[in-house]
């Protein structure tokens, strides 16, 4: 049940947000080097009279890369309202955390050592490996945060830093052990890029993005988490033990992204913080506009990624950064005051 105050706010959002996204999936989709009309894309999706350069373009380049560019943007989006919720604080990020570094050294580390052995099924083992090193770097920041019984939010920034730096200098050494094209691969994908996108990517994430139905039946514990500790167990809420839950789901989410597009961070910190100015501080709304948010985020940068300089393509990655650094500084500055 939506309240009063919130109910308008929140549809409005949407009824502006959902616009927006399909806006960009549109010009995402018909444009480029090689340009297509609406009636093109209509005709090529109903197959009336299909033509096969319009068939490689749409089906097996475009769409495929706005879909999984669409899906990293929704899982970011949601794992950061998580991640910002369990530790209360606002600059905290799968990305600014170490959890993406964490998942892409794993990765890399598959890539490099496993790859050939799994042949085909290795897209879908790559989730798997992200998963497990997600949660290596989220155990060793959760270690070195907390201090006298609680997390300290200024400790596990700090941490987040280092650990992020460490996995990243481990990925970058490996990809250097690699061969010349693997290296060139390795390098493009941990700067965060969906220039591979294909529809076996979107296959080994999907099952992955059910765990979004846990979570959001579970926000209603985000918001109580803003509470102080002692009132949460007066109210019988087992405090570790759901927090354990909502973060496992949200780095096997963050893991699932990474495995496809490599290290591309602040999605997961600029989509709370813009949600929560448009609909308030109740996570069962805040989830969805961050998910429609991340979405457009990363979209639309890719788009630009791959148009800037074209023919040349740079990350989509480098693009996100370019906004969300300054963003993270004026939040730092803001929460500074």
């Amino acid at each position: 049940m939506l309240s009063k105050s919130t109910g308008p706010r929140y549809v409005k959002s949407l009824l502006i947000l959902i616009p927006l996204f399909v806006t960009i999936f549109y010009i995402s989709l018909t444009n480029g080097t090689f340009d297509l009309t609406i009636n093109d894309v209509i005709h090529t999706l109903l197959r009336i009279n299909p033509v096969p350069a319009h068939d490689l373009v749409l089906f097996d380049y475009r769409l495929p890369r706005i879909v999984v560019a669409s899906l990293v943007g929704l899982g970011l989006g949601i794992a950061g309202a998580v991640i910002q919720g369990i530790t209360k604080n606002g600059l905290a990020d799968p990305g600014i955390l170490g959890i993406n570094a964490g998942a892409g050294a794993a990765i890399v580390l598959f890539l490099f050592f496993f790859h050939e052995q799994f042949g085909s099924f290795s897209v879908l083992m790559q989730p798997l490996f992200g998963l497990i090193g997600g949660l290596v770097a989220a155990v060793i920041i959760y270690l070195l945060a907390w201090k006298n019984g609680r997390i300290d939010t200024q400790r596990l920034i700090l941490t987040g830093i280092a650990i992020s730096s460490g996995f990243g200098a481990l990925a970058m050494y490996l990809s250097l052990k690699m061969k010349a094209s693997d290296f060139e691969m390795a390098t493009v994908w941990t700067t965060g890029s969906v220039y591979n996108a294909n529809w076996q990517s979107i296959l080994a994430m999907l099952p992955w993005f059910l765990l979004i139905i846990p979570i959001y039946r579970k926000s209603y514990l985000l918001d109580l988490f803003q509470l102080e500790e002692s009132s949460l167990k007066s109210l019988g809420v087992s405090i570790e033990k759901e927090k354990a839950i909502l973060l496992l789901s949200s780095i096997g989410l963050v893991s699932a992204c990474v495995s496809v597009s490599g290290g591309i961070g602040f999605i997961g910190l600029m989509g709370p913080h813009i949600a929560k100015q448009l609909v308030g501080l109740q996570h069962r709304y805040i989830m969805p506009i961050c998910g429609v948010i991340g979405m457009i985020l990363v979209v639309a940068s890719d788009f630009i990624a791959k148009n800037l300089f074209s023919p040349a393509e740079i990350s989509v990655g480098i693009i996100i950064s370019i906004i969300g650094v300054p963003y993270f500084l004026y939040l730092l500055l803001k929460a500074r005051s």
